[in-house]
């Protein structure tokens, strides 16, 4: 049979990597541009509800008996709005009587996987798919999917807001091109492009910063780009929410070491191409699935070979519940900044409250400044000398650091073995 020449992008749904693999290679074979994502059924994170594979042409799902349940699982999926159509692959003898037919589902029955019959439902599904999208094109509503707030943003389905702030807007969005649900933050001021505005600076320079940087603790940047004037960056999505978030319920000792492990590495890889967070608190750290943590918003952060063109003089940024002494008084900061910042985090993860809190801000900030260090009670103990020098008011008496603050760490023995997985060191 004469297929098209197509460029095929495929998300394949299967729980056996043999399986995968082996759908993966017959397709390559046939179009070796092909784009295909895994997805691994049971080990990754269920598919997100509001997931609709606008960037796929065809979705394979492979499935054994008794096939009830991955019939309903493609029957949930075919029911979202405009999903993609689906090639079922059934490792059974063909059902008597045979299945109702469902629009959008095409099954394939047999002890194996049948290349030729693969090949040709593929091919057949991504036509329907080509020919839906021609239709949804020609509806007047159909760019409204594209839209975020008054801009236009081509490729990226918009799903909701989520928030918003002095420079941003932020939106759930699914990405065409990443093939996966994203935030999508939005620049919301239109800069004079020769006024080289700092707030655009930053804002560039979050994605210039974390899109160079592949670390299993840093967050995923997958696409930047500008619409009517706007810039955007996309980044990956944490329906698991942040470390503020689930610091709402008492962490264990063991929990809370093994999350500051995690946040000390990704710092380790941040400094080691010259750059600071200066912003670092429990709403930047967000939960994947798996329960790793991870570091995010660098809309703060600089090269330290920026800081006057970025900064200006004695200027102040950060949080000031976590913002070391030096920072707090606009003094020079550097990477044992951060590490302070962490040494708050850690306390409070232990200790379930701040160690400094006030009236207004610069209350707290004198207090970091001055103010003794809290005594760590006596069930915390193991942790008390770390704690003492990464919440040290003097960056002498820290850390130097991240690489040396992961060493002490790694000699800190809790009575607990509970362990998140995922940990990077």
């Amino acid at each position: 049979m004469l297929r098209p020449v197509m460029k095929l992008r495929l998300l394949v749904i299967a729980a056996q990597n043999e399986q995968r693999l082996l759908i993966q290679k017959h397709v390559e074979i046939e179009w070796p541009d092909a784009v295909i994502i895994e997805h691994r059924l049971g080990l990754d994170p269920p598919l997100d509800h509001e997931f609709a594979a606008s960037g796929f042409d065809a979705v394979v799902v492979v499935g054994a008996a008794p096939a009830v349940a991955v019939e309903n699982f493609c029957s949930e999926l075919l029911q979202r709005s405009e999903f993609a159509p689906i090639v079922l692959i059934l490792l059974q003898p063909d059902p008597v009587p045979a299945p109702l037919v469902v629009r959008g589902l095409r099954r394939l029955y047999g002890s194996k996987i049948d290349r030729m019959r693969l090949l040709n439902a593929i091919t057949d599904a991504a036509l329907e798919r080509k020919k839906n999208i021609l239709q949804l094109r020609a509806r007047p509503e159909y760019l409204e999917r594209y839209r975020f707030g008054t801009l236009l943003i081509r490729g990226h389905r918009c799903i909701k807001q989520i928030g918003s702030g002095g420079m941003s807007r932020v939106y759930l969005a699914e990405s065409e091109r990443a093939a996966t649900l994203v935030v999508l933050k939005v620049f919301s001021q239109v800069p004079d492009v020769s006024e080289r505005m700092v707030n655009f600076d930053r804002f560039l320079q979050e994605y210039e910063i974390v899109a160079g940087l592949k670390h299993d603790n840093i967050v995923r940047i997958y696409d930047l780009g500008v619409a009517d004037d706007h810039a955007y960056i996309a980044m990956e999505y944490f329906p698991q929410g942040d470390l503020r978030t689930r610091m709402k319920t008492a962490l264990s000792p063991a929990t809370a070491l093994q999350y500051v492990k995690q946040i000390a590495s990704s710092l380790e890889a941040i400094h080691a191409v010259g750059v600071l967070h200066r912003d670092l608190k429990p709403a930047n750290v967000m939960l994947r699935a798996d329960g790793t943590v991870c570091l995010i918003d660098f809309g703060l952060a600089k090269g330290n070979e920026l800081d006057v063109e970025l900064t200006g003089t004695r200027e102040i940024f950060g949080t000031p519940y976590y913002m070391s002494p030096e920072q707090g008084h606009a003094e020079a900061i550097d990477a044992r900044s951060d590490l302070y910042s962490l040494g708050i985090m850690f306390y409070e993860m232990l200790i379930g409250h701040k160690p400094y809190v006030g009236s207004n801000a610069m209350e707290v900030i004198y207090k970091h400044k001055r103010a003794e260090v809290p005594e760590i009670a006596p069930q915390f103990a193991a942790f008390s000398p770390v704690l003492q020098r990464m919440m040290a008011k003097s960056p002498s008496d820290r850390f130097q650091s991240a690489r040396e603050l992961l060493e002490e760490l790694d000699t800190v023995k809790v009575a607990s073995c509970e362990v998140v997985p995922g940990l990077v060191v």
